[in-house]
């Protein structure tokens, strides 16, 4: 009975595990692991693409960078072209249209992430955080709420560029209580910089100088207490509000 028991919840992590993968599109990539090394690989799945979630949501403060693509972003993406003409997946649209995004090719990227959203992958969730940051780039406000609303409930949400944006989106829609109430929910002592030096800016647009002040003031108080790594990756954040206290009045510090 024990081992009927641990049998079917192996079978049931990699049904799940299949699942997953094949909605993200990297089915192909982890098909066989999964299936001949059903716990290993079952385990090792959800610790790479569920837990640790490296390839959705990339945290704000750890930033990809493709050499290749920054020395020559159009040979890439003529090789991205290229391969889409050659295999139509869902895995290569979402290659061609992150490249397209990265260059600035807003309008091209749109259609890309937009036509990709079909069938399994109607609801993915990396298209939907980029196309989140794609909508913002252009303004279109409006149609940042929805996709938000759909990724609102996943963990890995919290800290992500697609949050922040939402949070921005909804102030420029001037539902500035509903952005506010965003902009708090990404606060966090030690953590949370650039969300924080974002919210501070909210404030100031707010003519809440000194919510602003105090956020700024606690930023650069957690500073010292910072480990080497911490302090490196939010270098520019801390810097940010270092000069926008410089903007704030010495009468409004005194408040």
């Amino acid at each position: 009975m024990y081992f009927q028991n641990y049998y079917y919840i192996i079978v049931g992590l990699q049904i799940f595990c299949g699942i997953h993968s094949y909605r993200r599109g990297t089915l192909s990539r982890w098909v066989f692991l999964i299936a001949f090394l059903p716990l290993i690989g079952s385990l090792y799945y959800l610790y790479s693409e569920v837990i640790n979630n490296k390839s959705t949501f990339r945290p704000l403060n750890k930033p990809t960078i493709d050499i290749g693509a920054t020395i020559n972003p159009g040979g890439r993406i003529k090789k991205l072209e290229e391969e889409l003409q050659f295999t139509n997946t869902f895995a290569n649209k979402v290659k061609l249209a992150d490249a397209y995004l990265a260059a600035g090719q807003t309008d091209k990227a749109i259609d890309l992430y937009r036509s990709s959203l079909t069938g399994a992958f109607d609801e993915n969730e990396h298209v939907m955080a980029q196309l989140i940051i794609a909508y913002y780039a252009q303004q279109r406000y409006e149609e940042v709420i929805p996709l938000a609303k759909k990724l609102y409930k996943l963990p890995q949400f919290a800290r992500s560029k697609a949050h922040l944006l939402f949070a921005k989106s909804l102030e420029n829609l001037g539902k500035t209580e509903e952005a506010e109430a965003e902009f708090k929910a990404m606060k966090g002592r030690y953590s949370y910089f650039e969300q924080r030096y974002e919210y501070g800016l909210f404030l100031m647009r707010q003519e809440r100088d000194d919510d602003a002040w105090q956020i700024f003031t606690d930023m650069l108080a957690e500073e010292p207490h910072l480990g080497s790594v911490e302090k490196k990756s939010n270098r520019v954040w801390l810097g940010k509000a270092r000069d926008e206290l410089r903007k704030i009045t010495p009468t409004q510090k005194a408040v």
